[in-house]
Parts: C-alpha cells; structure tokens; sequence
C-alpha cells in the first residue's frame, strides 16, 4: 500500500531530519530532481530542452527555494530561466544566489505576463504545504498569462495541502513533484495535481506510520479472490443481493451483475425484481423475498428497495442474520430515517455504509464538507462500521481509524446506475471473507479501473461499467505470477 501523511506529520519528519543533515543538502537534494522532471517536461513538449525558456513563479519559504534552486540547475543545460518574485523581500536567500550566478534572470511581476506567455514551461513555486486558502490576488492574475505546462513544486499553490478543498484561484498543474512522502493532496486533488512524482530526499524513516493509505493494483490482486483446486460454489462465498423493485429493476439487474462477475461463488438475489434478474442473469438463484432467499455469507441491500415499510422490514431482516452487510443507497437513507433498525444488527457483525454526499447529511445531519476524510472517520465512528464516502475520490475509513483513499481515473463513474455496481462488487468481496475495509478499497479500486476501460475516452453507462469489470479484474491479477 502507498502511505500518505499529513502536513503536520511531513513538517515534523522534516525538521528530524534536517537536525541531522548538512544545511542546505536537502532543499538541494529536491531541487535536483524538481529540475530533472522539468528537462523531461520540456523534452515531452518541446521536443529538447537546451535553449528553451522557463518561468519560475516564487513565493516566500523553501517551495520558492526549491524553485529557484531548480532553475538554477536548469541553466546548468542552458534552459533560460526567468524567476517572479511574488515577495522579493522574503525570496530564499541562498535559492536566489544560486539562480543570479548561474545567470537566470530575476522579473517583476509588473513585467511577469510577457516573460509567462513566452515560457515552454512554467513552475509553480508559490506556496508550499503551510499554507491555507486561495492565491492571492497577484498570483492568480499572473497565472491567467499561463498557456505553457505547469510542474507544480510539491503540491499546486491553492489547493489545501491536507483536503484537496479549493476554496477559490488555484493552479492547475500538469505534474506535481513532491519530495519525501505524497501528502492527503495528492490522492484527494488528482485534477489539480496532474500527474504525480515522488522524489525520495531520505524521509521515510522519519515518518512512522502513515495517516492515510491507497491500495497499488498490486494489493488489490493479492486480496481478489480466486478460485483454487478445492473451491466450489459454497466455498467461494455465497452473497445475497436485496435490491430493486417492480419501479426500478435496474438496481436490481446492476447489483447482482457485479456480484456475478466479481468472484466465482454463488449469487442469491431477493426481491420484486426477480424475475427481470432471472433473464439477465441465470446463474443467479433468484426469489421473491429475503424470508426465501437461503443461507448467504453477506448481503448487499439498498439499490431501489425503496424507503417504507417494506424497505425498512427487508433492511431489518438482512441485518439480523449474522453475516456481514453492505448497505447501500436507500438502505442508507432508512438508516439516517429510522436508526432503530440498526437494533437489530448483532454489534460483532461487520456493517458497510457507502453513502454519496447526500446520503452522507442524511446520515450525520450534516454534508461532508471540505474534509471527507475527517467526516468519513466521524461516520465510521458514529455508526460503528465502515464507510465508503463516494464521490471524485472514494473514501473508505473504518471505525478504528484507517483510511484507504482510492484516486479515480477521470470522471467516468459520475453515471446512474454505477453506484449499484460498487455495492455488488463489494458484497461479494465481503462473502468471500475480506476484512470489510479491504473490501471496500479493493472494489473502489475494480470500479474505477472497470469505468476507465468502458469509456475508453468516451462518456459510458453503468451497463457499461458492468460489462467491464470482467476485464478490470483480468487487468488487476495480470500482476500476480
């Protein structure tokens, strides 16, 4: 798993680290390999790097220091190299030395549109990870210059470093380099940040554990389960799928059809849907009610079984049979509507939420806000289970504190219907006996994988995920020997 921390825990490494480092080594460590992602940068768009022009936007503290030393290695392979001082008087010293000598040019700001709109490369030394809220006003009317690639230093100056919130001008950046460990911003902010690069400055001992994770596709293949020369049907994991009605078969058909195609075990699905399941579907071993359904290791309930009293009887069954539950989409909304349901939940039996933001206010009486993660970590609390907070980027806290971050692949999933797919994979993953926070991570990671490949560059369906998520799986266990 990638460890991600916070900008408390970074700072703190940071200044263990420097107490045992020449001065000067690390920020110079880091500027190198900020200079080295920079020449790969102008040969990717311009096709060499020799004779070409960079602009360096410089704030005040070391992300301006890392800036300025870039540059200054960045003439070393006669790149010109032009720096705006957004706060000469606070410009890094040693940093602003370093690019006079080698012979970069220092421009106002008054005079920083003509050299941005000259520029093959512009790198964003702004802010760094202590600060908080939107650029400032010269800044953001600097960046309206920008038409050339940004490489944004450590993280891009107005997105908040431990939420990924942008509350107002912002960089957008093509590639961001940060150094030491990735920060809550990388995964939370992957439209502002671009791609993203690690350079290693020697800080991971100094780290301790990390406050945020994010599965490798490597992870999620070691966890997939598949099956093995004693398996059979039973053993792989039997999930019982409570979704849909006569109104909305969809749920019903989408929430079944992921658990099909996420394992090799056994499918019952219970509900007005039935029959439509049925032609879709033939493997599924499909009934009328949960009362008839059989015995499941988990159940997924909630995708259009509606918020009445039959809604909230299905729901109270499901929850009183002992496995785990993954209870998603109206079975969110009659837990917000009538919390006394979960009295009939055994309080040793795993319980998945997975609210989108509306679902999420309904829930707690208030939406997530700037911070998911906190929120999702007060929701896991709350209600004693684990809670997948949809949205751009899945967040997945468990009551004791973890967190796994899933970082999407474009927009793709934002479709109807594509929430009833996470949830069959995810119930299915819960039969097959994986720690409910695993689950979740490692359907989130198949979900998003499976959205990328339907739409292929194109806006798809949740039909279209659903077809996918066979060849999702195939393209995750393609890296198990």
């Amino acid at each position: 798993m990638q460890g991600i921390w916070t900008t408390e825990r970074i700072r703190a490494a940071e200044d263990r680290l420097l107490a045992v480092t020449p001065d000067g080594v690390l920020m110079r460590r880091a500027a190198f390999g900020l200079a080295v992602h920079a020449a790969e940068m102008l040969e990717d768009h311009t096709g060499s790097v020799s004779g070409r022009r960079v602009t360096l936007l410089v704030g005040s503290g070391n992300n301006g220091g890392d800036a300025l030393w870039a540059g200054a290695f960045l003439r070393r392979r006669n790149v010109a190299v032009s720096a705006i001082l957004l706060k000469p008087e606070r410009a890094h010293g040693p940093g602003l030395a370093a690019l006079k000598r080698s012979g970069g040019r220092i421009v106002s700001v008054e005079d920083g549109p003509q050299w941005i709109s000259r520029a093959d490369l512009v790198l964003d030394g702004i802010v760094g990870i202590s600060a908080r809220g939107p650029l400032r006003t010269d800044a953001a009317a600097l960046l309206e210059h920008v038409s050339a690639p940004i490489l944004a230093v450590d993280l891009p100056s107005g997105v908040d470093p431990d939420t990924g919130a942008v509350d107002g001008p912002a960089v957008v950046a093509d590639r961001t380099v940060t150094f030491g460990a990735l920060k809550p911003v990388h995964a939370l902010a992957p439209a502002s940040c671009g791609e993203i690069a690690l350079v290693d400055i020697g800080l991971r001992p100094e780290l301790g554990e990390p406050d945020l994770r994010r599965l490798d596709t490597a992870d999620v293949a070691a966890a997939w389960p598949v099956p093995g020369p004693g398996d059979d049907k039973y053993s792989q994991g039997v999930v019982g799928v409570a979704a849909g009605s006569a109104t909305y078969p969809g749920a019903a058909v989408l929430a079944a059809g992921a658990a099909v195609r996420a394992t090799s075990g056994l499918v019952r699905y219970a509900g007005h849907a039935a029959d439509v399941v049925r032609g879709h579907w033939p493997e599924v071993i499909a009934t009328g009610s949960v009362t008839d359904a059989g015995r499941v290791q988990a159940w997924v309930v909630g995708p259009g079984i509606g918020t009445g009293h039959e809604g909230r009887e299905v729901l109270r069954f499901v929850l009183g049979r002992g496995v785990p539950v993954c209870a998603d989409a109206d079975a969110t909304t009659i837990i917000a509507r009538s919390p006394d349901v979960l009295d009939a939940r055994d309080p040793d039996t795993p319980l998945l939420l997975t609210p989108h933001a509306g679902e999420f206010e309904r829930l707690m009486g208030s939406p997530p806000g700037a911070d998911r993660v906190a929120a999702a970590r007060a929701a896991a609390r709350k209600y004693d289970a684990v809670v997948l907070l949809k949205g751009h980027c899945t967040v997945v806290a468990a009551p004791d504190g973890r967190v796994l971050v899933n970082t999407p692949r474009g927009s793709w999933l934002a479709t109807a219907g594509s929430g009833d797919v996470l949830s069959g994979l995810a119930g299915a993953l819960l039969a097959a006996g994986l720690d409910p926070w695993l689950a979740a991570g490692a359907a989130a990671h198949v979900h998003s994988l499976a959205g990328s490949l339907a739409a292929d560059g194109a806006p798809t369906s949740a039909s279209g995920i659903l077809g996918a998520v066979s060849d999702a799986i195939r393209a995750v266990r393609s890296l198990v020997p």
